[in-house]
């Protein structure tokens, strides 16, 4: 089995959905109902991240609506634009990194590269973009195209995509701006660069307007499981988010990106992977089973139909037995990884519909853990120190209150364990995970040959 990959593990929280990871979560008492429009609500989860030493908080996003149940259960159907979230969260902190989704399917590189850059100064360095390629259908119809691209389709976009970002990223070196008020001198020219991209999917000429990023490039994140996916993720992504519902799952996955990531020339050898992590924990078992029935009983079979229906690529499943197995379905244009998933949990593992849709309200496919406190922090122990995990992205059930629970109560023991820090590393979001910054690629060095000549190499 393959050992400890990291000395200490890496934490991130994952905010986007206001009340919580359940989906109905929204109808506890506790929960605040306007917190998907609510910047407070946002700032309160950031101060308490940071307060614990989260390495990043995560957003993530689709230019659709979510989980669009049309009968009026959903409670995430409006939500904030991430990177303008972010850059108000910024502003009220200084440690954690901020991770903001964004499409490669439905944005431009260009755009893109500009936002993330702005983020990384704004925030002084503490930028990341996951970089997605969209599995909701929707999204076409909102952008006025007259279908969503096939899924070979988005990836082939999203490869050329991310290295025409990384060029418009060195379009200025770290020290071009002097401004030198005696000369009059503001830039160097000759340390501002176009990037000439012809490829099969973008032809451009392009200089960003942007000054180069504090990291140099925001650290790039993938959440794409499919093979098409992991190719992407392992060509050029220093962290992955993925779903791995159970620990042989998991090293399976981390194996093979691991081997794949070994074939590619890469700045930052290691991937950074972080499966995503619902935990319901309390003193004792029964203590955390009643939390997730609590829950659970808040459900609404319509809803939870929908949420399934969504989840496996958009069929209505809206006349199905709920005490029925999942029927066999068409294929899909969606996500493939997610409904891969789904498929294995209804026909190898035999779950039928309600079982299935619970286990997706509760988090979406991602792993799962109930228990006390002592023994969900073994579990998260045992993932780290097999090499299954890098660390986790904490998906809490319900905000503020089980980030805090899960921050108060966990992550002491994951301190006093010794897989978890107990003080932020200074610099950069690069810096403390021990990432490399990535160079110029235009940078000028002066070459010294054998026979004591000097040459330009770019």
């Amino acid at each position: 089995m393959p050992s400890q990959r990291r000395e200490h593990m890496v934490m991130g929280a994952y905010v986007s959905y206001g009340t919580g990871h359940h989906a109905a979560s929204w109808r506890h008492p506790a929960s605040d109902t306007t917190a998907t429009r609510n910047l407070d609500h946002y700032v309160e989860v950031t101060r308490l991240a940071e307060q614990h030493l989260f390495d990043t908080l995560f957003l993530s996003d689709a230019p659709a609506v979510f989980n669009d149940d049309r009968a009026g259960f959903g409670g995430r159907v409006t939500f904030f634009e991430p990177l303008t979230l972010m850059g108000a969260l910024a502003m009220v902190s200084q440690d954690i990194g901020l991770v903001a989704t964004s499409s490669t399917t439905y944005k431009e590189p260009y755009n893109l590269a500009r936002e993330y850059a702005s983020l990384d100064i704004i925030s002084k360095g503490r930028a990341a973009w996951n970089l997605v390629t969209t599995s909701k259908p929707a999204a076409a119809r909102n952008l006025g195209l007259p279908s969503h691209p096939a899924h070979a389709e988005r990836y082939r976009r999203a490869n050329e995509f991310i290295d025409i970002v990384r060029g418009l990223w060195d379009t200025w070196e770290d020290d071009a701006f002097p401004a030198d008020k005696a000369k009059g001198q503001f830039y160097d020219p000759a340390k501002r660069h176009e990037l000439r991209h012809r490829g099969s999917v973008f032809s451009l000429d392009a200089e960003l307007n942007v000054s180069r990023p504090p990291q140099g490039h925001p650290v790039i994140v993938q959440a794409g499981s499919s093979e098409a996916g992991r190719e992407l993720a392992a060509r050029t992504a220093e962290m992955v988010f993925t779903a791995q519902p159970d620990l042989e799952s998991a090293l399976v996955f981390a194996k093979d990106l691991d081997r794949r990531a070994s074939r590619c020339a890469r700045l930052n050898p290691g991937v950074i992977i972080l499966p995503g992590l619902t935990v319901y924990a309390g003193t004792t078992e029964k203590e955390a089973q009643d939390k997730v029935e609590e829950l659970q009983s808040l459900i609404r079979p319509e809803f939870g139909l929908s949420m399934l229906s969504d989840l496996v690529g958009g069929f209505d499943l809206s006349s199905c037995d709920i005490e029925g197995p999942l029927p066999r379905l068409p294929p899909s244009n969606a996500n493939t990884s997610r409904r891969a998933l789904i498929e294995r949990l209804a026909y190898d593992e035999g779950l039928n519909v309600r079982q299935l849709y619970e286990r997706m309200t509760t988090s979406r496919g991602h792993m799962t853990l109930i228990g006390s406190y002592d023994a969900v922090t073994d579990e998260i122990v045992r993932w780290f120190e097999s090499g299954a995990a890098d660390g986790f992205n904490i998906m809490p059930p319900m905000l503020p209150e089980s980030l805090g629970d899960f921050s108060e109560n966990i992550l002491p023991r994951l301190q006093h364990r010794g897989v978890f820090k107990r003080r932020y590393r200074p610099g950069t979001l690069r810096e403390k995970l021990g990432l490399r910054r990535p160079e110029n690629r235009y940078v000028t060095r002066n070459v010294t040959t054998s026979e004591g000549e000097h040459h330009h190499a770019r």
